[in-house]
């Protein structure tokens, strides 16, 4: 993984004259092409006043879990706790949300507009175990860049 590299990209998407939700997927779809054990990536933001997140963009197999409590398996835990979430096996959770029989670990970094946590990237592996610094690194970045722009 070249972080730098991966960084200057997702600068030129960012930077781009695209409305937010095409940066987004945009995000998503490169995230997903450059880093091969990425194989669900996805934003869920607060919706609302709502207690929930909601499904924005993605890139992977299509998910039930469009709308997640607060406090509900990974995504809904980062919503409350406000921190990085790194399961590199997901059946060591007990409040984990199965999205797929594939899915062996997750990572779900919190996105934070003026201190408030209003939305998550999460991304989901196939490969049990491969989530480094370079990744959470990575995806933090990416959530500071988001932070931005939405």
């Amino acid at each position: 993984m070249n972080l730098q590299e991966l960084k200057n990209n997702i600068n030129t998407i960012v930077n781009n004259n695209s409305s937010k939700e095409e940066k987004l997927q945009q995000i998503c779809d490169y995230l997903a092409s450059e880093i091969s054990y990425y194989d669900w990536v996805g934003f869920y933001f607060k919706n609302g006043d709502k207690e929930e997140l909601k499904l924005a963009q993605f890139n992977g197999e299509p998910t039930d879990h469009t709308i997640i409590p607060f406090g509900k398996g990974i995504c809904g835990q980062v919503a409350v706790s406000n921190e990085n979430f790194v399961v590199q096996d997901v059946s060591e959770q007990d409040n984990y949300i199965s999205c797929g029989w594939k899915v062996k670990s997750e990572i779900v970094i919190p996105i934070f507009v003026n201190g408030e946590n209003v939305g998550q990237i999460d991304i989901d592996s196939h490969t049990a175990n491969p989530f480094t610094q370079n990744d959470e690194a990575l995806l933090e970045y990416i959530c500071k860049k988001v932070a931005n722009f939405i």
